[in-house]
Order: structure tokens, then C-alpha cells, then sequence
């Protein structure tokens, strides 16, 4: 890995550690120029992962969308992101308490699969893959961003918070249910067929039926509050099944991405 990489990585990881360590002071004496000290680094972290995803394409000549590593990359901007304009839009400081712990735990895992860059195999060598990818990225980051609001919700009550996790939710459903397109039209450039019931292509499914239901129920009024917070909580969790777990304890044909 280059210089400018290691560095940036390495400054991304510190930032979010320290914004997760102002947001919890703030969380105990509610002083506001904790919360803004805590938002400055988030988004110094955000501009550090900036840094170290266009360093890691410099270096290799490509996107950085080969392998989990570099997913989590994508994932964490695009999270951090979405949770830099919601804190500053809606004025939701103690977001930051609840989006940060996710952040940083997501930023040690992808400490622990660093790896140097390498070429693609030519089933990567795909432009539906990076659709693919993107796709991915944006709808896992709004149900990150989701999963933290959800969080709040079932801390404190409150209807803005009910609405914003549910357009939020609305958002990454748009671009999952383009992930499963363009994840089939890949699938079939690459192996020949648009669906074989892959465990990582059927979590995908899971994922999305999850998010279906709570949208439905939602709407229909079937749950509301804090039933339907626990929901999004379930998508969340479902959804980073969908991510890690499959590929370490399912297997198929996605998991030597990894």
C-alpha cells in the first residue's frame, strides 16, 4: 500500500474513534461545542477515507470495488456521508451517538481485512458490477443511516424521527431492489444464468423482503413506533448478514470476492 494510503486509513480510524469518544461525552453534560468538535472530525474522518479511496485507485488503476475490504471503503464514505448531511440538516446532534460505534466498528473490521490492492479476475472486469456495487453502496448506507435513527426513535419518541427513518428506509429500498437487478444481469455475463439461489444472491432477496415488509406495514399503518423501529432494526442486522456472514459461513459463489 502506498504512503498516502496507510496514512489516510490510518487517520480515518483515529477521527471516527475520537468523534465516538466527544459524542459520548456530549451524551453525558449536553454541551453543544462537544457535538460540533465531534461533527468536525466526522467529517475529517469522511475527507481522510476521500483521500484513501483515491489513493487506493491511483495506485491500482481501477475503482476500488473488488473485495469486501474495499466495499467496507465505499460503504463507510458513502455512511459517513449520508450521516454528515443528516446531522447538519435536520439538526440531530445525538445521531452522531448512535451512527458513530457503527462507524468505528466497521472501520476495525476493515482494519482487519486490509490488504494491498490487487488486479482484477476477469469476472470482476465487469461495468454491471460497478453498477452493482454502487447500487450497494447507497442502499446500505441509507439503512446504516436508518439503523441509527431507528436507534434514536426507541431512545427518545419522537414523530420527525418515526418519518426521517422512514423515508430513509424508502431511499435504500429504491436503490436494493437495483442491486438485485444489476447483481442478475452480472451474474448472467458471468455464470450464465440470472438467478442460481446463491446464498449471498437469497440474503440479498432476504434483505429486501425485510425492508419490503416494513415499508408495507408502515404505509398500511400494521406497525407503527416502536414496533416498527425494531423492524428497521431487524433490516439492519439482516442486512450485515447479507455483507459478512454469508461469505464466512455459507459459501457459494460470491465468497471468493472476499
Amino acid at each position: 500500500m502506498s504512503v498516502w494510503e496507510n496514512q489516510s486509513f490510518t487517520l480515518a480510524f483515529i477521527a471516527f474513534g475520537l468523534a465516538l469518544a466527544f459524542y459520548a461525552v456530549y451524551y453525558w453534560i449536553k454541551k453543544e461545542g462537544l457535538a460540533l468538535l465531534a461533527y468536525y472530525l466526522l467529517a475529517l474522518g469522511v475527507v481522510a477515507l476521500t483521500v484513501n479511496i483515491v489513493a487506493r485507485s491511483v495506485a491500482s488503476g481501477r475503482w476500488p470495488f473488488a473485495n469486501t475490504y474495499e466495499f467496507l471503503l465505499l460503504l463507510l464514505w458513502g455512511a459517513g456521508i449520508a450521516a454528515l448531511y443528516a446531522i447538519r440538516r435536520y439538526r440531530l446532534p445525538e445521531l452522531g451517538i448512535y451512527l458513530s460505534p457503527v462507524l468505528l466498528a466497521l472501520m476495525a473490521y476493515a482494519f482487519y481485512l486490509r490488504r494491498a490492492a490487487a488486479p482484477l479476475v476477469p469476472a470482476l472486469q465487469s461495468y454491471w458490477l460497478q453498477l452493482h456495487v454502487a447500487t450497494a453502496i447507497v442502499a446500505y448506507g441509507a439503512f446504516t443511516l436508518a439503523f441509527a435513527l431507528a436507534l434514536m426513535y426507541l431512545r427518545r419518541p419522537q414523530p420527525h424521527l418515526e418519518k426521517l427513518t422512514y423515508y430513509t428506509i424508502a431511499f435504500g429500498f429504491a436503490f436494493q431492489t437495483l442491486l438485485l437487478i444489476t447483481g442478475a444481469v452480472w451474474a448472467e455475463e458471468v455464470w450464465g444464468a440470472w438467478w442460481s439461489w446463491d446464498p449471498k444472491e437469497t440474503w440479498a432477496l432476504i434483505t429486501w423482503v425485510v425492508y419490503a415488509l416494513y415499508l408495507h406495514g408502515f404505509t398500511r399503518g400494521y406497525w407503527r413506533g416502536r414496533r416498527a423501529a425494531w423492524v428497521a432494526v431487524l433490516g439492519f442486522l439482516v442486512m450485515l448478514f447479507t455483507l459478512f456472514g454469508v461469505n464466512y459461513l455459507l459459501g457459494g459463489l460470491h465468497s471468493e470476492y472476499r
